[in-house]
């Protein structure tokens, strides 16, 4: 696929503040980056500085080789950005709203009402197309507010935590959606904590903190990449055992233990034989393990092993 995103040693500041010291990242048509990281990561202040809407101190964004830059109406019509917190106005029914973006991009008349039926239709909202947006939950201003992301067709989407207010089911369409615009071939970045999901539609992933990424590559990458030769461990036990936490910390090796009820959880080594050895101790000091494994790789345990605790 075509390269459609290129943004090179990107610096963004706040006054004495430097947010982003620099950061690149290119993107192809049909490749998903899901963007992870603490509070104050940078992530939100990347992707608004990508969409043109803040100025950069140094660095720049191309989308399909033309600069984007601050105030560029002709550059930003490739661009669809949603905002975590998205402007609307409130007292307008969903479809006056949708027009009003359509004709502030210039769309034909009739295309946008076809836009605007395809994409009410897709986000699940055909239904509230004549209610006024004040009266719309928070899960559905956040699918309408992806509609108006998507109503010019943009080639590169930017989304700010567009599933915080969905409920299991809309999260459910919401990734289906996700998966059909990557197949349409467009670029999109996702900012998002709910790790589980990225799991399942991103094609990229990238850990963010203090405006740098930590880690970035194919989600393989990201989450088979780690060079300690460690890897996180599921533990059992027959009945919870309070006292299983100190006798796993007594263990030099084992790190980040997190006990619930019966089920622990802790890093250890990798190698198999390392493992054998260890549940044998572990048996001897009086656990009663009924059941030991690794845990399968994700893209959790892949944030946590880049030392960051917090995810927003």
């Amino acid at each position: 696929m075509s390269l459609i995103l290129e943004a090179v040693h990107l610096r963004v500041e706040y006054g004495t503040v430097v947010a982003v010291p620099r950061l690149s990242l290119e993107l192809s048509g049909g490749q998903l980056l899901g963007m992870i990281g603490p509070n104050g990561a940078g992530k939100t202040t990347t992707l608004r500085a990508i969409a043109g809407l803040l100025p950069l101190a140094a660095g720049k964004v191309r989308v399909l080789g033309r600069e984007i830059r601050p105030g560029d109406p002709q550059a930003r019509s490739q661009i669809g950005f949603a905002a975590d917190t998205p402007p609307v106005y409130e007292d307008l029914s969903v479809s006056d709203f949708l027009r009003f973006v359509g004709r502030a991009y210039r769309i034909r008349s009739d295309l946008i009402e076809e836009r605007i039926d395809f994409w009410l239709e897709q986000l699940w909202l055909a239904d509230r197309r004549e209610a006024k947006i004040k009266t719309l939950s928070r899960g559905m201003r956040q699918r309408l507010t992806v509609v108006r992301t998507l109503l010019p067709d943009p080639v590169l989407v930017l989304l700010d935590e567009p599933a915080a207010g969905l409920d299991p089911a809309g999260r459910v369409q919401f990734r289906k959606l996700l998966g059909s615009l990557r197949d349409q071939g467009k670029a999109i970045i996702v900012s998002s904590h709910i790790l589980a999901d990225l799991h399942e539609y991103c094609t990229h992933i990238g850990i963010m903190q203090g405006g740098q990424w930590m880690r970035l590559g194919t989600v393989s990458q990201v989450v088979d990449g780690h060079t300690d030769h460690r890897r996180r461990y599921e533990l059992t036990l027959v009945r919870p055992l309070p006292e299983a936490g100190a006798v796993l910390r007594q263990h030099q090796r084992i790190s980040n233990v997190e006990l619930h009820g019966r089920q622990v959880t802790f890093e250890y080594d990798e190698d198999e034989q390392a493992a054998a050895d260890l549940l044998q101790a572990l048996i001897a000091k009086g656990l009663p393990v009924s059941r030991f494994s690794p845990a399968a790789k994700d893209i959790e345990q892949a944030y946590l092993r880049t030392g960051i605790r917090q995810v927003d």
